[in-house]
């Protein structure tokens, strides 16, 4: 099984911005653990601060992996562009974010991403990919 995990601005500073919020753990760490729970898939990673750069690996992957993780960050709710290229690929997208985002502020609690996902996982800190693993993966 092909699963791309795909994360939005700022999350390349997962484990040292905003620790109550994202915990203190790397993605440089995080992904190899995810890998090693999960030797049935193949666990592709991917950030970008850039919209265009998520939008191209979403259309990209969206034709060629079983599923895809998507953690937008701020582009959540702000990106109607994200929100119709998830709606757009074949692949089933699964959206996560770390923190509860209904628990903060007004705005980030509207998403253009969740109509077009095939579910949303939020307020689980790492283990919001996991659980988004487990579901594309059927366990």
């Amino acid at each position: 099984m092909k699963i791309c995990i795909i994360n939005g601005p700022n999350l390349n500073l997962t484990g040292i911005r905003e620790p109550g919020f994202y915990g203190d753990k790397s993605f440089e760490t995080f992904i190899p653990e995810l890998r090693a729970e999960f030797p049935g898939a193949e666990i592709e990673y991917f950030q970008s601060n850039v919209e265009g750069e998520i939008i191209n690996k979403l259309q990209e992957a969206g034709f060629g992996a079983d599923g895809i993780i998507l953690n937008a960050g701020g582009y959540t709710h702000t990106s109607v562009a994200i929100g119709d290229a998830v709606k757009a690929v074949q692949a089933p997208v699964v959206e996560v974010h770390m923190s509860n985002v209904y628990a903060r502020e007004e705005f980030r609690q509207r998403s253009f991403i969740s109509a077009g996902a095939a579910g949303v996982i939020a307020g689980f800190g790492l283990a919001s990919y996991r659980l988004a693993l487990l579901s594309l993966c059927g366990r």
